[in-house]
């Protein structure tokens, strides 16, 4: 751990959530074209590659003596987490906008909560609980005028389930990770994690799609495949150099940077680019959600001692 160095740790904390943000939008263009298998490969295999000649010239590569079975099999569970969260939340934008795909996001920081009391005996503090539900009353009034969508069977509530599946399979990968620190550094999970999801994604991977983007569609996806590196890359470095609950803090902003960039993008380019179609209430309850996260990140020093 390097000495603390708030202003980089925000600057690093700050590209991440904006990296995170914007990557939807360009998913979107990508996978109308390219099926999300064959997408999440390259990207794997980019971040893979990248991230094992980085580990190489700092001599950080995970050693075998580090291994033992415990950590072989939480290995294979992060894996699994980690590919079916990029397929799944890839496969949504099929079916929904970057701006309702991504609100879902900070359900997977709540499934690490509620596993965490159940596998680690944690506790779930007042600020947890209060985060929760105010997280909850946000999404009601973010869908205030969609709640329809929840009872019909039509492709957007597929996007839907398909975007809190992302969510909620990512807390495998999370629990991995966590396990796993014990023995390994942030980059070196990450290297075992890339490495095992392009594997899984190999056999199904269609290599020639890439051939059929535009070259609009080839800019989209490359910044797909490098948003990999750029975003995890910015949030190790963020954690290196300030305390985590300030950069989960800076994270729940995720959504929002979705919907400006969203706005932005329309702006620019209508043609490739939908309007986010958001009412008053929905800006309000997308600010609600990104409070509830808030909350639960760094509530426990607004309720010292209490649970």
């Amino acid at each position: 751990m390097t000495k603390q160095q708030p202003l980089l740790g925000f600057l690093f904390a700050l590209t991440t959530a904006m990296a995170w943000g914007s990557l939807p939008l360009a998913l979107k263009q990508v996978v109308a074209i390219m099926d999300a298998k064959t997408i999440v490969w390259y990207r794997f295999v980019v971040a893979t590659i990248s991230l094992f000649i980085l580990l190489i010239c700092t001599n950080n590569l995970p050693k075998f003596r580090q291994f033992n079975r415990n950590y072989v099999i939480w290995t294979i569970v992060g894996v699994l987490g980690l590919a079916a969260n990029f397929f799944l939340f890839s496969t949504s934008l099929n079916y929904i906008e970057p701006s309702i795909a991504q609100i879902f996001i900070h359900l997977s920081s709540f499934g690490m909560l509620v596993l965490g009391v159940f596998l680690f005996k944690e506790k779930l503090g007042l600020h947890q609980k209060l985060g929760l539900i105010i997280l909850i009353i946000g999404l009601v009034l973010f869908f205030n005028d969609r709640f329809v969508l929840f009872f019909s069977l039509n492709a957007s509530i597929i996007g839907i389930l398909l975007s809190v599946g992302a969510a909620l399979i990512w807390v495998a990968y999370g629990l991995a990770q966590k396990v796993m620190l014990r023995s390994f550094t942030s980059q070196q999970i990450l290297l075992l994690m890339y490495f095992g999801c392009a594997i899984v994604f190999t056999p199904s991977v269609e290599l020639s799609q890439v051939f059929a983007l535009t070259p609009f569609a080839w800019g989209c996806f490359i910044y797909c495949c490098l948003n990999t590196m750029i975003g995890y890359g910015a949030y190790a470095e963020a954690l290196n150099r300030w305390d985590v609950s300030k950069v989960s803090v800076v994270l729940t902003l995720v959504p929002l940077f979705t919907i400006l960039f969203s706005h932005i993008a329309h702006a620019i380019d209508p043609k490739d680019f939908a309007n986010p179609q958001l009412n008053t209430v929905s800006y309000i309850g997308a600010f609600v959600v990104v409070l509830g996260a808030s909350l639960s990140a760094i509530g426990h020093k607004l309720f010292k001692g209490k649970k």
